[in-house]
């Protein structure tokens, strides 16, 4: 552990080099630090905090920066969060104000709302489906050729596809097929209706159809995708004002990343089953693509429906006493409107 004055000089260096873009000399801290030191005890202090490796020096100035275990060290022991502005948060009321219908809808102007606040990329999961029940199920002919299979969930969201059959496909069963799935799988779990799937509903569906292999395909792919985690992404184009545009692979990585929800997943996972507010660096996120970016997450948390996962990316310099204090305040803003929608549903 550092020094109160080392930890005061930590903190000023990364709110300067923040605001400024600028290496940190002594005479800079002077001024700022809330305590009256020499010039000359504040180099021989940052000069420890450099031999630490907290600081690094540029080529260009004879300033300090933070290192990447500066970062880390200021994160884990300095930061302090900051209140949300006023005029912040009646903007974000006002923008989430309206009537939603789907709950993606919800989480999707989320992301929108906090990229649109900061500038940076904002990253929103909505809840697990464990809790989610499967309430509807129709499949309707729409020509010789094509059905529409669709479902609906206990959160009000509607999922369909549409699939071409082939000819010799026979049409009357499927009032039969529809209600077997309806006295079988609804009112399940999601997950247990997908199971059951694969289990369950192929011996029962054989006594009408001698194969029910691309029947029940069909199906999978629609619970799976009412089922899947939903993920939304917005202001994607506002990584490029970080990234090397001279590096091509380095940019098409970025993006690869944000569009592949696995490596979105890998990007949040360790949040997950954390309560709290966290902040990975660079070197900490698993790719050469993100070395100058961090990653600060955060659980929402809407009773029995479940956690979801809010995130900021942006590069290393963030604000992120600001970033913070922001995502704590909208995590309970996002988790209050969601139960205000699943209240409609719950009750009804």
């Amino acid at each position: 552990m550092l020094s109160q004055r080392q930890d005061a000089i930590l903190r000023e260096v990364v709110r300067i080099f923040t605001d400024t873009g600028q290496p940190v000399g002594s005479k800079t801290l002077m001024n700022e630090l809330p305590f009256h030191v020499s010039s000359a005890t504040i180099r021989n202090e940052m000069a420890v905090l450099e031999e630490v490796g907290y600081l690094e020096k540029t080529h260009l100035s004879s300033g300090r920066i933070p290192s990447a275990m500066g970062y880390r060290y200021y994160l884990d022991n300095l930061v302090q969060p900051t209140s949300v502005p006023q005029d912040i948060a009646q903007r974000i009321d006002e923008d989430f104000g309206k009537t939603y219908h789907q709950i993606g809808d919800i989480i999707e102007q989320s992301a929108k709302i906090l990229s649109h606040l900061t500038s940076y990329t904002a990253i929103t999961l909505g809840p697990e489906s464990s809790s989610i029940l499967l309430t509807g199920f129709r499949i309707v002919p729409l020509n010789p050729h094509q059905l529409m299979a669709i479902i609906v969930t206990s959160d009000n969201n509607v999922e369909n596809n549409i699939y071409t059959i082939d000819d010799d496909f026979d049409t009357s069963l499927i009032e039969k097929i529809v209600n077997i799935v309806n006295d079988k799988l609804v009112g399940q779990p999601l997950p247990k209706v997908i199971r059951m799937l694969h289990n369950d509903v192929p011996a029962i569906l054989s006594e009408y159809m001698y194969s029910t292999s691309g029947l029940l395909d069909m199906m999978d792919q629609l619970f799976k995708k009412a089922g899947s985690e939903k993920y939304y992404v917005d202001g994607q184009l506002n990584l490029l004002n970080y990234a090397n545009n001279d590096d091509l692979s380095q940019v098409q990585s970025l993006f690869s990343i944000i569009n592949q929800s696995n490596d979105l997943r890998k990007l949040l996972d360790p949040s997950i089953s954390d309560d709290g507010i966290k902040v990975r660096l660079g070197s900490e996120l698993g790719s050469d693509a993100l070395k100058n970016y961090s990653i600060i997450t955060a659980n929402y948390d809407v009773g029995h429906h479940g956690k979801g996962v809010i995130a900021l990316l942006g590069p290393t310099t963030m604000h992120y006493s600001q970033l913070i204090g922001l995502l704590g305040e909208f995590r309970v803003e996002l988790a209050k409107r969601l139960i205000d929608y699943y209240s409609r549903y719950d009750d009804s």
